[in-house]
């Protein structure tokens, strides 16, 4: 063991960061595993990669740089050998006028300190940075900049320098589908403009730029993406679709890409999908505890229809592949018409809608029923065919489940009707309508209290008797594993409409929305509104995210309260 790795242990303890006991606990997993002390204390879960180098920048009194917060421009690595940067685990964060700023993880090696000096030849004012992110960091950057010195792939003979793992462009397609994936990112999209490439990820719902690589691999990525996807690598003036499958920290994601011609190029927007492990339990979904139940005793009907109603990207998939995940067993016959596949779940048949040989969702679905299945689910009824076989598949012992493009769950009955069905079918197939919205979560790394307005309050609904008890608002300050938005993951807000006979004779009797609407609430319909309000009040999501949601709900809503 080094005598600095020995003091930093030894200050540790001093400082009660660690006990004597951690202390030969790190000594003898070191000893076993051949590695430095240092190392096992972290291996051990003992103190963090951060604390750890916190504690060496006071030790080197040199400052401490969270590679994590800052946006380090990886344009920098032109200015040092990737050799160099990787021996001495140094990388230059900023260089103006002579003076460069580099990120080290032992400021103290003066060897190093002098070749990273004599290679930006300039002064050198160290700082010191975690380990992990600075191998991180010099990872990424050499993986996307190298590229740009590579010609673009259709001015090079052959296909096959493209499929090797260390050619640039393959290593920096590489990069950004794993920071893609380890961002949490469900989109990438690669867009070309007149003098820069624009990467961004879209995460949680909303897109966030990230530095990539220069213009000038442009059209490597594109003809890389193409060898992958099965495409014409020829064309570039008409848009194509492919997909391929990429492996990340063990797991297999599956790549959607969508090529589409520009005045700049080809732009090129990739969805990721996960597998079926993101698929949880009812529970999972967020519902309110009555509707959770309502929706758990629907789906466990012999037959009828449920529709998950909501723009796109609204979750409607992860609900209705969540209720298939609770009737999937051996004795229940469950088949599925999607166009893509997205989610894939043992046991369930599934099928892919191909218009280009007359796979549509209406001909899959008649033919499907005569599979004998006890559950379908339509991906989208989008004609007036597919929604006429739909609810007669539902009215003759089938459970059907499908989507619609509605605003709310009222929206679902005039669309139906819009698809020319007749009342008494709709009120013989329908058992409810769920209409849902994503919004994004408090990040638990860097949540605080949050105090809102009481003028925001009450616009929100907030006066008192929609609060529930205990209620604690809160909003995320911004971390690096939030990517300093203060916002981490997503959850569901949602209503239902249950088609009671109450609702039953508005239907037949040709009611308004708004009539439905508010005999909906009064018979225990919550609106998404206050869905997403009470789960703000719980510190689940912040404020902001429920500025789209109150104006969903009509002018009716008091009244119906008040009724109920």
């Amino acid at each position: 063991m080094s005598e600095a790795s020995s003091f930093l242990v030894r200050t540790l303890v001093a400082e009660g960061v660690i006990t004597d006991a951690d202390a030969r606990r790190a000594h003898e997993h070191a000893a076993t595993e051949g590695r430095d002390v240092v190392e096992s204390l972290v291996a051990l879960g003992l103190v963090s990669a951060q604390r750890l180098a916190i504690e060496r920048a006071v030790i080197c009194e040199y400052p401490y740089v969270d590679l994590g917060v800052y946006e380090v421009d990886i344009r920098n690595a032109a200015l040092m050998p990737r050799a160099l940067a990787e021996r001495v685990l140094a990388f230059p964060l900023f260089c103006i006028d002579g003076h460069a700023t580099v990120g080290m993880a032992d400021p103290l090696n003066l060897q190093a300190l002098d070749q990273v000096r004599q290679v930006l030849k300039a002064e050198v004012d160290p700082v010191l940075c975690d380990a992990e992110q600075l191998r991180a960091t010099i990872a990424k950057a050499y993986s996307l900049v190298r590229g740009a010195a590579v010609e673009p792939p259709e001015a090079r003979e052959g296909e096959e320098q493209l499929t090797t793992g260390d050619e640039p462009i393959v290593a920096a397609l590489n990069q950004i589908l794993a920071s893609a994936a380890e961002a949490g990112a469900s989109d990438v999209h690669i867009s070309p403009d007149e003098h820069e490439l624009v990467l961004r990820y879209r995460v949680d719902g909303v897109l966030i730029p990230q530095q990539g690589p220069p213009r000038s691999v442009h059209a490597g990525l594109i003809q890389r993406l193409k060898v992958m996807a099965h495409l014409d690598l020829t064309q570039t003036r008409r848009p194509q679709d492919g997909k391929f499958r990429f492996q990340h920290r063990g797991e297999s994601i599956d790549a959607r890409l969508s090529l589409v011609p520009t005045i700049h190029g080809e732009n090129a927007v990739m969805r990721l999908l996960r597998p079926s492990s993101a698929i949880g339990s009812i529970a999972s979904l967020n519902m309110p505890a009555e509707m959770a139940e309502h929706f758990r005793a629907y789906i466990e009907r012999p037959h009828g229809m449920i529709l998950v109603t909501g723009p796109t990207g609204s979750g409607k998939t992860t609900t209705l592949y969540t209720a298939l995940a609770h009737l999937n067993t051996p004795d229940v016959n469950i088949m599925t018409i999607e166009d893509p596949v997205e989610i894939r779940l043992p046991l369930i048949r599934q099928i892919q809608v191909n218009a280009e040989i007359g796979l549509t969702f209406a001909s899959a679905l008649r033919a499907i029923l005569r599979q004998d299945p006890d559950a379908v689910l339509v991906g989208e009824i989008r004609d007036q065919e597919t929604a006429r076989i739909a609810v007669q598949a539902s009215m003759t012992g089938h459970l059907v489940l499908s989507t619609l493009h509605t605003n709310d769950a009222v929206g679902a009955v005039a669309r139906l009707r819009d698809f020319g069905l007749p009342a008494f079918a709709i009120n013989s197939a329908l058992l409810c309508a769920i209409a849902q919205r994503l919004v994004r979560r408090v990040c638990p790394s860097c949540a605080e209290p949050d105090h809102p307005d009481p003028a925001v309050l009450a616009r929100l609904g907030g006066h008192g008797q929609c609060l529930p008890a205990g209620a604690s608002f809160q909003r995320g300050r911004g971390c690096p594993r939030c990517l300093n938005t203060g916002v981490k993951g997503r959850l569901g807000v949602f209503e239902m409409l249950r088609v009671t006979p109450q609702i039953q004779q508005l239907i037949e009797a040709d009611a308004t929305s708004a009539a439905i609407r508010q005999a909906g609430m009064a018979e225990g319909m919550r609106p998404m509104w206050e869905d997403g309000f009470q789960k703000a009040a719980l510190g689940l999501t912040p404020l902001s995210e429920l500025c789209g949601l109150r104006g969903i709900e009509d002018e009716d809503a008091p009244a119906a309260r008040k009724a109920a």
